[in-house]
């Protein structure tokens, strides 16, 4: 018994005695990898305009990426998440300025699963030789499939909108923003790589040349390509010039309640064109070759209502100019979204009707199912608009103007269409007056700058309350308004027929990219099997 007893009694003290303290600590060291993936995402978000801090995503990147490597996929997807809201969370927090935090918690949260579904794919092939090249391409894998689901997809944040302003952005024109958010992805993990094989041959360890070649390249290779596509973007004019105007009339009040005064934002944007025909007449400005008003500057249908006609019918013959009006018209039982050509002397000629509707905005999915869970949505979007279906371009003053209405900015293919369909420029007509004084007006007006470079267009950006602004094919804005002013800009701007790389390949770069990192992915798993059926063996 006694010898026992002073065995239990030597085993005990050879125990190691734990504290609370100790305790503590080790939950906090557990809890460092969580936080880093959610202020890495913070980081990534700050990267964004309306700040020009573009090269912050590098090091959020290259943050994940430490995070991530050699985990398990059930790890990956946990902080692929806490990245996802770290990011999203912050970035989207205009989409409840007016109606209330649950849409914009209940957007990130369904958002950030894309990114978890990348957060896991990346800890799968973390452990593969040259895994810079496979995470990177996961991620723009993670971003095609968001913008496409679900209800026709959400792309806002793509990597390529936060880089207006950075050495990257060339390569929106040799690739689209798939490429150019590519190359940023895989720079920052590749110097994720570099700094560990770097801390790695500083304690003495081995760091294989193959290894250090891989994270050096991944580097290096983003900004090279970066430098090689320069030449691809210029302002010059290549079919001449054209004098544009830009109408912001302003509205009443910002936010949802501008709807209920439809007649008086009419009302102002004629005002502002009358106000520039004045300009014009007494020399202050050029005449302009045609004018573009923004999205909803005509709530009230100029087809069924003859006040609506004559007001846009005296601002036309005024300015002496054709006018693209922004109107909700009804046809055919359809409600639409349409951009109206208004010649001066015939009136309205040619109509282009939006065709990337904006769900819970300007269309109700799931209405019945919605509705039973929330009668306030079904509420707010009484009735759903139609899709258009074909390309808007437009001839104004013999001048092809390719339409994008406001959210379609967001769409590589809304875009690319009325490239090809023959735009020699670009207008993305909007409508921020909802969201007040929010980061996405300068959002999507990064949105802009980059398509102005994907496709070597100057873009015109007309928008109620503004920012509006006239962007050159190079990126550069040199005109702009304030917020919530009445305004205008007239410029003579360069008009271009070349297509970019970009323009040519369409999707292409993209489903490459996506089949890269299928591949990786399934060298991965294929990789994790057969290690397992050594291990049993």
């Amino acid at each position: 018994m006694t010898a026992t007893a002073t065995s239990v009694g030597e085993s005990d003290r050879t125990q190691p005695q734990t504290t609370p303290a100790s305790r503590a600590a080790a939950r906090l060291v557990r809890l460092v990898p969580a936080a880093a993936a959610a202020l890495s995402g913070v980081l990534l978000y700050v990267s964004f305009p309306p700040r020009t801090l573009w090269w912050l995503a590098l090091p959020a990147f290259a943050v994940l990426g430490r995070v991530l490597r050699g985990r398990g996929w059930k790890a990956g997807l946990g902080l692929g998440y806490l990245f996802g809201l770290g990011f999203l969370l912050p970035l989207l927090v205009w989409t409840g300025v007016e109606v209330g935090p649950g849409p914009w918690l209940a957007l990130a949260a369904i958002e950030a699963l894309f990114v978890a579904a990348v957060g896991a794919g990346v800890a799968a092939v973390s452990k593969l030789p040259g895994w810079p090249v496979w995470a990177a391409a996961l991620w723009t894998a993670g971003e095609a499939a968001r913008a496409r689901v679900p209800f026709e997809g959400f792309p806002w944040g793509k990597i390529a909108f936060g880089q207006a302003d950075g050495v990257f952005l060339p390569l929106a024109a040799a690739g689209g923003t798939p490429v150019l958010g590519f190359a940023v992805v895989l720079c920052g993990f590749g110097l994720c790589e570099a700094v560990r094989l770097a801390v790695r041959a500083r304690r003495g360890g081995e760091v294989r040349r193959g290894a250090a070649a891989v994270a050096l390249l991944g580097v290096a290779v983003p900004v090279v390509a970066a430098v090689a596509a320069r030449p691809l973007v210029s302002d010059k004019a290549e079919d001449g010039t054209a004098t544009v105007a830009v109408v912001q009339g302003n509205v009443p009040r910002a936010g949802l309640g501008f709807n209920a005064q439809r007649r008086a934002v009419l009302d102002y944007h004629a005002r502002e064109t009358l106000r520039l025909a004045a300009d014009v007449k007494a020399g202050k400005v050029a005449r302009p070759d045609f004018v573009l008003w923004p999205e909803n500057s005509s709530d009230i249908d100029p087809f069924a209502n003859a006040d609506a006609r004559r007001i846009i019918d005296g601002a036309a013959k005024a300015i002496g100019a054709p006018i693209s009006v922004g109107g909700v018209v009804e046809r055919d039982g359809k409600l639409l979204n349409e951009q109206i050509l208004w010649d001066p002397d015939e009136g309205p000629v040619d109509t282009y009707d939006k065709r990337q509707i904006q769900p819970f905005g300007e269309y109700l999915p799931l209405r019945s199912l919605i509705g039973a869970i929330n009668d306030e949505w079904t509420s707010m979007v009484s009735r759903d608009f139609s899709r258009g279906t074909e390309p808007g371009v437009f001839t104004m003053a013999g001048t092809k103007v390719g339409l994008v209405t406001c959210y379609e900015a967001a769409f590589d293919w809304a875009v690319r269409s009325e490239v090809t369909d023959g735009a020699r420029m670009i207008s993305v007509p909007s409508n921020n007056a909802t969201f007040d004084r929010s980061e996405m007006t300068y959002q999507q007006l990064a949105m802009s700058r980059i398509r102005a470079v994907e496709h070597s267009r100057t873009v015109t950006v007309p928008v109620t309350s503004g920012v509006s602004a006239i962007i050159m094919p190079d990126g550069r804005i040199t005109q702009k308004t304030g917020m919530f002013v009445a305004d205008s800009l007239v410029q003579e701007v360069p008009l271009r027929s070349s297509e970019t790389p970009a323009t040519r390949l369409g999707v292409a770069p993209e489903i490459a990219l996506v089949l890269i990192a299928a591949g990786g992915l399934g060298w991965a798993v294929g990789a994790g099997v057969r290690g397992r059926r050594a291990r049993d063996v």
